[in-house]
C-alpha cells in the first residue's frame, strides 16, 4: 500500500471532463472537485476561445489525461507524431498523468470500438515494448486501464496474470476500473474481488467508477451511461479495503444527466474514501 495519499499522482475524487457541463463550470468558481480527467482526442487540436477556456480550467484543477486511440496491442506501427503532439498538449495544460486502454483499436482504419488483446506470453512482451516506447517519447511514466470485453481472446494465462505481466515488463502504472470489473467477472464467471486483490497495489494511479446495462442477469453491458450500481459501490468498498484509498474518478459518457446529480455520485465517492480512511486508521 503507498505510504500516503500523495504517492499518487491525484488525490481524492474526479470527474471526466465533457462538453454537456463544461461551459456550467468553467463558470462556476466554487465548484468542488479534486481533479479531472481529459479525454487528449477530443481537444488536441482546439485553438482558439476553446483552447483558452480549456486552459482555465487546467490551471483551476488538477487534470489528468485519459486516451482512446493509441492502439497499444494494435498491429499497426505506433502514431509517433500522434504521441509527440500529446506531449505537447500535456506540456501547455500542466498534465502529468496519462492513462490508455490496455486494448487494441485499429486495424486497415480505426475500428471505434476497444478490442480485447489475446492473453498470451508473446502478446505480453509486444504490448510492453510498445508501452515502453510510448514512455521514452513521452519522458514519463503512462498507466493502462483494465477494459471490458465480451469475447474471449486467445487465453494462454488468466485476465489478472497478463494484466501483472504487462505492467511489470512494461514498467508501468494501472488505472484500475472498479466497474469494468465487475462487468467481466459476472460475463465470464471470475471472482471480482479476486481480481482486485491480484492488481498490484504499488502500480495503482487512480481508479474509474461509472455504469452498465443489465441486459441479463449474467450478462452486463459497459455503457458509461448510467448511474453506478449497487454491486459496484460495494466493490469500491472493498477495493478500499485491501489496496488502501485510492483517488478515484466517475466517468459519464452517454445520457449525462444534470451536474447536480452527477456530483450526487461524487459525493457518494467521498463518503466511502472518508469510511475508508477510518477502516484504515482502525
Amino acid at each position: 500500500m503507498p505510504e500516503a495519499e500523495n504517492a499518487y499522482p491525484v488525490s481524492g475524487v474526479g470527474l471526466g471532463l465533457r462538453r454537456d457541463f463544461f461551459d456550467e463550470i468553467r463558470t462556476s468558481p466554487d465548484f468542488q472537485i479534486d481533479f479531472m480527467e481529459v479525454v487528449p482526442e477530443n481537444w488536441l487540436n482546439f485553438g482558439g476561445q476553446k483552447g483558452r477556456q480549456l486552459k482555465e480550467l487546467t490551471e483551476r484543477f488538477p487534470f489528468v489525461a485519459h486516451g482512446l486511440s493509441l492502439d497499444l496491442g494494435g498491429l499497426r506501427p505506433l502514431d509517433e507524431p500522434y504521441i509527440l503532439a500529446l506531449k505537447d498538449f500535456f506540456k501547455t495544460h500542466h498534465i502529468q498523468t496519462y492513462t490508455e486502454h490496455l486494448s487494441y483499436c485499429g486495424d486497415s482504419g480505426h475500428l471505434y470500438d476497444l478490442m480485447p488483446i489475446p492473453f498470451t506470453e508473446e502478446a505480453v512482451h509486444y504490448v510492453a515494448a510498445r508501452i515502453r516506447r510510448v514512455q521514452d517519447l513521452l519522458e514519463m511514466k503512462i498507466g493502462i486501464e483494465n477494459i471490458s470485453f465480451y469475447a474471449l481472446p486467445c487465453q494462454e494465462m488468466t485476465e489478472h496474470d497478463f494484466v501483472n505481466a504487462v505492467l511489470a515488463e512494461a514498467d508501468c502504472g494501472l488505472l484500475l476500473d472498479v466497474n469494468n470489473t465487475y462487468v467481466n467477472a459476472i460475463n465470464h464467471r471470475y471472482d471480482a474481488l479476486e481480481y482486485i486483490q491480484a492488481m498490484p497495489t504499488e502500480r495503482l494511479m487512480y481508479l474509474h467508477m461509472a455504469g452498465h446495462f443489465d441486459e441479463a442477469d449474467d450478462l452486463k453491458i459497459d455503457t458509461h451511461g448510467q448511474a453506478v450500481k449497487e454491486e459496484v459501490w460495494t466493490l469500491l468498498e472493498q477495493t478500499y479495503q485491501y489496496h488502501g484509498v485510492v483517488p478515484t474518478l466517475l466517468e459519464r459518457d452517454f445520457n449525462i444527466p444534470p451536474l447536480s446529480e452527477l456530483m450526487q455520485e461524487v459525493t457518494q465517492i467521498r463518503r466511502y474514501q472518508q469510511d475508508g480512511k477510518q477502516t484504515n486508521v482502525r
